[in-house]
């Protein structure tokens, strides 16, 4: 029985194991070169490991690694401040914890309950930049979920300790900074090599339901800071003014003390000098204090004529012209002619 062939006239191929080990080893060791060569971006750090274990920290540029699994990397942005969302969500994030996809579970985000056991509603956001790769790398298996636990507990806890005013008006950069600094105390504990940079808070507001009645609230606070502000305001401009008009008026009553003081000690030194006077020649004295008295009061009385006791007549020497009568002032009252 003769043998059938499927194609009798095609050519027959002989394979050559050599020539097939040795494009095996070809294309093996090109895939371990193209797999061996990286580049660390100019922002980030490559962390190497080998076998798991912590080989060495590449900067940025092109590097060489042990292929086929041996040496393994993991890129570390260090240079760029990164952030979380919760409670609301910026599309186009590169980091995918940036913010939560599902709508519903930033809703839960961002309901919390405050001291007094009011409901608000607060979105935030932390900034953040890895510190130390190699802790970031080894020391918390998943760093960022484990980031964003920590900052939603920490910011619940700000919230459950304050009141709902405290929260929706005053107390705002208060919470930021209480929150920055127990959410900083947390990582640091865990060593996860981040630091945070800032917590911002964005939209806190009461629930839909009473969000109205919470505005007017928010408006009256507004007016009463508002008033308070215009009184301070007027306080600050009359009393500067009414305490300059009183140290004024105690300067001027003290200098006029002063004067009445000097005048009287003065006046009580001249009576002691005439009083010594007085008694060394009584009737000089007073002949004297009466021509000087005489010397004030006389220019001061109008018409006065001084006679010698000893003239006859004193006619001649008055003067007899008198000036010439005028005629009565008309009176207004009645009618002119």
């Amino acid at each position: 029985m003769s043998e059938i062939r499927p194609f009798p006239n095609a050519p027959q191929i002989k394979l050559d194991p050599r020539r097939i080990l040795v494009g095996i080893g070809v294309v093996f060791v090109a895939i371990g070169l193209f797999s061996g060569i990286y580049q660390v971006p100019a922002n980030s750090v490559a962390v190497v490991q080998r076998f798991g274990g912590y080989l060495k920290t590449a900067e940025p540029g092109l590097h060489f690694k042990l292929p086929w699994g041996i040496d393994q990397i993991t890129i570390v942005e260090v240079e760029r401040r990164q952030k979380l969302e919760f409670g609301t969500a910026t599309q186009g994030a590169s980091n995918p914890y940036q913010y939560e996809e599902d709508f519903n579970e930033q809703q839960r985000e961002k309901n919390m309950v405050t001291g007094d056991l009011n409901a608000v509603l607060v979105e935030w956001e932390i900034q953040y930049h890895v510190e130390e790769p190699i802790a970031y790398v080894f020391n918390v298996r998943e760093p960022l979920p484990t980031l964003r636990d920590l900052a939603e507990a920490v910011m619940r806890e700000v919230v459950g300790d304050r009141t709902v005013d405290e929260v929706l008006t005053i107390g705002r950069q208060e919470m930021e900074s209480k929150a920055l600094e127990r959410l900083q105390t947390l990582t640091n504990g865990l060593k996860m090599g981040v630091r945070i940079d800032q917590i911002q808070l964005g939209d806190v507001n009461p629930p839909a339901g009473v969000k109205a009645s919470f505005n007017e609230v928010n408006s009256s606070q507004q007016e009463r800071e508002s008033l308070i502000n215009q009184a301070s305001g007027e306080y600050n401009r009359v009393v500067p003014r009414a305490r300059g008009e009183a140290v004024q008026k105690t300067s001027t009553a003290e200098g006029y003390a002063a004067k009445r003081v000097n005048e009287a000690e003065g006046d009580a030194t001249r009576f002691k000098a005439l009083l010594a006077e007085y008694l060394k020649a009584p009737e000089v004295t007073k002949k004297r204090i009466y021509l000087e008295t005489m010397s004030e009061v006389l220019p001061s009385v109008p018409g006065k004529i001084i006679l010698d006791e000893k003239a006859s007549s004193f006619l001649p020497l008055m003067n007899l012209r008198q000036p010439a009568p005028q005629p009565p002032a008309a009176d207004p009252k009645l009618p002119a002619r």
